[in-house]
């Protein structure tokens, strides 16, 4: 995540980044702000606040077609208890918009070339 959202940044600092991680994916949140903090040390990322949305787990019944939250495991359909589910939301793991600021950062050779 860090690596796509300095891409994106084009060498400007970012000051928030927004990520959707699906229920199915169980990301402990506080874990990964904490690895978001460490991993985006001397990145254009560096202070940058996360912003989590968690998106809840949905699936279609293969058996009568209805459309269900999944929010425990077994997936099973609320209408029918059907087991056979194709999973439509939930696992997503994605950068989903960035805050970004007006001017360009200057590499600092303090500290290996990164920003800051």
């Amino acid at each position: 995540m860090v690596a796509i959202a300095d891409r994106h940044a084009g060498g400007r600092a970012v000051t928030r980044v927004q990520v959707k991680v699906g229920h199915l994916r169980q990301v402990v949140p506080s874990a990964l702000r904490f690895a978001f903090e460490l991993v985006a040390e001397g990145t254009a990322l560096d202070g940058a606040e996360l912003g989590i949305e968690e998106v809840p787990a949905a699936g279609v019944c293969r058996e009568c077609g209805a459309e269900s939250v999944l929010p425990d495991f077994p997936l099973c359909c609320a209408r029918c208890g059907g087991l056979d589910i194709e999973v439509i939301r939930g696992e997503e793991l994605l950068v989903d918009s960035l805050e970004i600021e007006e001017t360009c950062l200057e590499p600092n050779s303090a500290n290996g070339g990164g920003y800051g």
